[in-house]
């Protein structure tokens, strides 16, 4: 069970720019703050090492006398440095026990307490054998009015300069992301046109992240696998026809020696109808190992007028008409010929199947692309337009004329073709079923 807390993406970028938003976030927060207590110790840095460098020429200044006291020789300019006028600067000189010997701010020999220590940077000196200690300390209340300024704006103005630093770097981060998973995205373009038709096609290795590679070879490598199960069983279906339509020549060619007669006719009906179920199986095996070019035209109008010049005699055997209408102009589309009659000569045999006797079948193709075919037969049931087109399926299951795979060919050439197939009743009685395709100009 998921965290509730927690957002979910199901998209990689989104992820990735989120958490660095909250990168982003906190960086702003902490840096502001880390450069203000690095500053802050720069500045302390600075102030003890001048303490230091005054105390140093103050211990230059000391000298012990013949009677064994010291004095303390103050230029000018140091003691007006030092003076209560001015008020910055204090020092203090000590002997080993602490007494006062010198200061700028006390009578030398004065007691000290704890509380009159003064800070800043001290130095020890041995003068004469006699040890010293000089302090220097800065009156922080008088200190330099430019330092307090810095000190007093550096978080307001960093952080004005920090946040719009981190925006520009976010913006460009997500600018990087999207080129690197760009590979990502080209490869699940390529994956997207895997089908049962295009079985051929790999995910592209090229520039794919070396984290992402197992994945990528391991999906190539399950393709593999799945075509060669499909070759193999459209083999199969390819050869068991081939062997089936040996059987029923024979078997045709024995029944016709046979005398005239009842059961002669049944049976060269059957074996017609064993040897159009094998036809159809035939067809579907190489249907399966054709391969579209995506490239590839067709005319429709032309392939349509093919297919009605080779079913005419059927549909003329059993009392029954059909006709071309429509644009008499070509209708090129993206397709193969091949395939396209195989899938309107199925609609066509369907139609001549189901229509009435002295009524005919319509075959209307219009320069849009699309192809009607239209019988007088019974229609179809609303809750069966679905249903037909799947193989083996018959709604009567007690005829004996078909196997239920002429519309299953229909729809598996127009999902090779990115076609759409449809069915609907006429208001007067009987089917029309629709084949839409592409414009090879619209395509292109």
């Amino acid at each position: 069970m998921s965290n509730p807390r927690s957002p979910t993406f199901k998209s990689l970028i989104s992820r990735i720019v989120f958490l660095h938003i909250v990168a982003v976030a906190v960086a702003a927060i902490f840096l502001p703050l880390v450069l203000f207590w690095l500053l802050n110790s720069e500045i302390a840095q600075l102030h003890r090492d001048a303490m230091g460098a005054q105390a140093e020429a103050l211990a230059e200044r000391i000298a012990v006398q013949a009677d064994g006291t010291m004095t303390l020789n103050l230029p000018e300019s140091l003691k007006d440095l030092y003076s209560e006028a001015y008020g910055r600067y204090q020092y203090d000189i000590r002997d080993a026990d602490g007494r006062v010997l010198f200061s700028s701010h006390r009578k030398s020999g004065a007691p000290v307490t704890r509380s009159e220590a003064i800070s800043g940077a001290s130095v020890s000196r041995t003068i004469d054998g006699k040890a010293v200690r000089i302090r220097v300390a800065e009156d922080l209340s008088h200190r330099d009015v430019i330092i307090d300024d810095i000190v007093a704006n550096f978080f307001r103005r960093v952080g004005w300069i920090t946040i719009p630093i981190l925006l520009v770097l976010l913006a460009t981060d997500i600018i990087i992301f999207r080129r690197a998973i760009a590979p990502l995205v080209k490869a699940s373009e390529k994956a997207s046109n895997i089908g049962p038709a295009r079985t051929d096609i790999r995910l592209p290795t090229e520039q794919i992240p070396r984290e992402i590679m197992p994945l990528v070879t391991a999906v190539n490598q399950a393709l593999d696998r799945l075509e060669d199960g499909f070759r193999v069983q459209r083999q199969f279906t390819a050869d068991a026809a081939h062997q089936l339509r040996t059987p029923l020549a024979i078997l045709r060619t024995r029944v016709e020696t046979l005398g005239d007669g009842a059961a002669k006719t049944a049976l060269l009906t059957d074996i017609e109808g064993m040897s159009r179920i094998v036809a159809q199986l035939l067809e579907i095996a190489e249907l399966d190992m054709l391969v579209l070019d995506p490239g590839e035209t067709a005319d429709l109008r032309a392939v349509c007028a093919e297919v009605i010049g080779s079913i005419a005699p059927l549909a003329l055997a059993q009392h029954k008409d059909i006709a071309l209408r429509g644009t008499d102009a070509a209708v090129n589309i993206r397709g193969n010929s091949e395939m396209l009659q195989r899938a309107i000569f199925n609609l066509a045999e369907n139609a001549i199947k189901f229509t009435a006797r002295g009524t005919a079948v319509d075959v209307e193709v219009r320069d849009d692309g699309s192809v009607r075919v239209r019988d007088c037969g019974p229609g179809i049931a609303e809750a069966e337009r679905e249903l037909i087109f799947q193989r083996f399926w018959r709604a009567d299951r007690q005829r004996s004329d078909g196997a239920g795979l002429g519309l299953s060919i229909v729809r598996g050439v127009a999902d090779d073709h990115a076609a759409t197939v449809a069915v609907e009743n006429l208001p007067g009685g009987g089917a029309e079923f629709t084949l839409r395709f592409r414009l090879a100009e619209a395509a292109a």
